[in-house]
């Protein structure tokens, strides 16, 4: 009996494992979201519920966030150069395995999302976001050209940025730092841990986070429907501004659809870890 609690519990260390270096990864991808993927990991309700009633959260959830913790410190943090050298390499290629790790979590998000019926607000909802956030993006990606100069403050506004990509999932924060010239910069210092992007970005990240949790959260308990089909427009709106137009070969075109395979699959892989998790947590 033992045994088996301890193999549940080694299943559910290491979902939440990879879940987090997913989200910490997904924060730095340009045009991907870490709260969206919070979402369809199943892990932003109970993130919400930490920064909005830590009292009662905390007992309910503490075993989970120690390995998310340490997965999206390996993933934001660690794989800041990785993912810099990758994109430096192969932008197309990079982001196609990305976008093959949403499209693998749309299915589970659209479940979610219908868990309290689907009336006719929630498809304008959807309509509506997908909408806003296309527009929007491709404004920010293809129209705007403005550059600044990186400092304390603009670090500070980055971390900011990232606060509410996790809050508000669908925001793609790192395509707003890139239309601003920040991204780059950014990017390098995390990658080689220099204290003044540390310093900045990361007090930035927290307080927006605690700042918003509560008016997120009501908008979720009292408009479910409304609320989650907006997100799914906004994952569908968001991934589609984000695939890459240009290629240098065709081996490119070749990589960036196994890659894409790879990203499907592994969502499906932590699809069923999750699947999984819930039935053992039933049967308890």
């Amino acid at each position: 009996m033992r045994k088996k609690r301890d193999e549940k519990s080694r299943v559910r260390w290491l979902r939440d494992f990879l879940c987090g270096i997913l989200i910490g990864a997904g924060a730095i991808l340009p045009g991907v979201s870490g709260g969206v993927l919070a979402v369809v990991f199943d892990i932003y309700r109970p993130f919400m519920e930490v920064l909005t009633h830590p009292r009662t959260a905390i007992p309910k959830y503490w075993r989970w966030f120690p390995a998310l913790a340490i997965g999206w410190c390996v993933g934001f943090l660690g794989f800041a150069k990785g993912i810099a050298v990758c994109l430096d390499q192969s932008a197309a290629i990079t982001t196609w395995l990305f976008i093959g790790l949403i499209v693998g979590t749309v299915p589970s998000l659209f479940r979610e999302a219908g868990q309290e019926g689907r009336g006719p607000s929630a498809w304008v909802s959807l309509a509506v976001c997908a909408a806003a956030v296309f527009a929007g993006l491709f404004y920010v990606g293809r129209v705007l050209s403005v550059t600044v100069e990186p400092s304390f403050w603009w670090y500070n506004f980055c971390g900011a940025l990232w606060g509410m990509s996790v809050v508000i999932p669908g925001l793609t924060s790192s395509s707003v730092m890139m239309a601003l010239g920040l991204y780059q910069p950014m990017l390098e210092g995390l990658a080689r841990l220099d204290l003044l992007v540390l310093s900045a970005c990361l007090p930035g990240m927290v307080i927006t986070m605690l700042l918003l949790a509560r008016l997120v959260s009501w908008f979720f308990r009292r408009h479910y429907a409304v609320a989650y089909h907006g997100i799914l427009g906004i994952v569908l709106a968001s991934t589609l501004v984000i695939v890459p137009t240009v290629y240098v070969g065709w081996w490119e075109v070749v990589l960036s659809a196994l890659c894409c395979a790879g990203g499907f699959w592994l969502a499906s892989f932590l699809a069923r870890l999750d699947q999984r998790v819930k039935k053992d947590m039933k049967s308890q």
